[in-house]
């Protein structure tokens, strides 16, 4: 009985019990309903027009939770444009991309991750070094360096310095979006062919590697 349908008369055949039950009953409504017993050709042919309604799925929601599990996408400063940009953690690590560059032109960009100005040039940066592969760019946060930053005279952000072999630093300058072409000129100028005379110098005599005062005047943005 858990397995039957209960369907209107009028989809049943009519048989002499159900038409001796109409006859008595004249006054009740036109559609009654009975049982039809599971095999029921009827019962068919109504459940092929009328089916169920498929589960919904919850496909997106899957592919969504996947992605949340293997991890979020990287921040606008963690990403890089190629093997010849590189992010500095340390001054150990900055004083060694200098000294292994070699006459290789180096652009140091020091950025913070509040910097609305250094967000907003970072994309042009990046294509600024996947058009220029020979060239090394090393990116320093100046919140996770401040004494290094602090010891460069860095005051402002984003901020610049260009460095290559025996020339040591070459320039140093503040750079927004708008003065996109000042770093473009600075690229022109520098990046040219020639051979130093001597071991590549990097920050000369500044000393990066004493410890830094307790306290230390933050860096601001420069205008976008």
């Amino acid at each position: 009985m858990a397995d039957a349908l209960l369907l209107p008369r009028r989809f049943l055949a009519p048989s002499s019990a159900a038409s001796g039950a109409s006859s008595s009953a004249s006054s009740s409504p036109s559609c009654r309903w009975v049982l039809s017993s599971p095999g029921s050709p009827r019962r068919a042919r109504l459940a092929a027009a009328h089916p169920q309604p498929r589960p919904r799925r919850l496909t997106r929601h899957k592919t969504y939770a996947a992605e949340r599990e293997s991890g979020e996408q990287p921040k606008w400063w963690e990403k890089n444009a190629g093997p010849n940009m590189i992010d500095i953690r340390s001054t150990v690590e900055f004083l060694d991309a200098l000294r292994d560059a070699g006459d290789r032109l180096v652009i140091v960009e020091f950025y913070g991750t509040w910097c609305g100005s250094c967000r907003a040039l970072f994309p042009r940066l990046c294509r600024t070094a996947l058009e220029n592969p020979d060239i090394l760019f090393l990116k320093v946060n100046f919140d996770e360096n401040k004494p290094m930053c602090k010891r460069l005279n860095v005051k402002v952000l984003p901020f610049f310095h260009f460095y290559r072999g025996a020339d040591g630093l070459l320039v140093a300058f503040s750079c927004s979006l708008a003065k996109i072409q000042k770093l473009k000129d600075a690229i022109a100028m520098h990046n040219t062919a020639r051979c130093s005379i001597g071991p590549p110098v990097g920050v000369g005599d500044v000393e990066l590697l004493e410890s830094a005062s307790p306290q230390e005047k933050p860096a601001e943005a420069s205008p976008r």
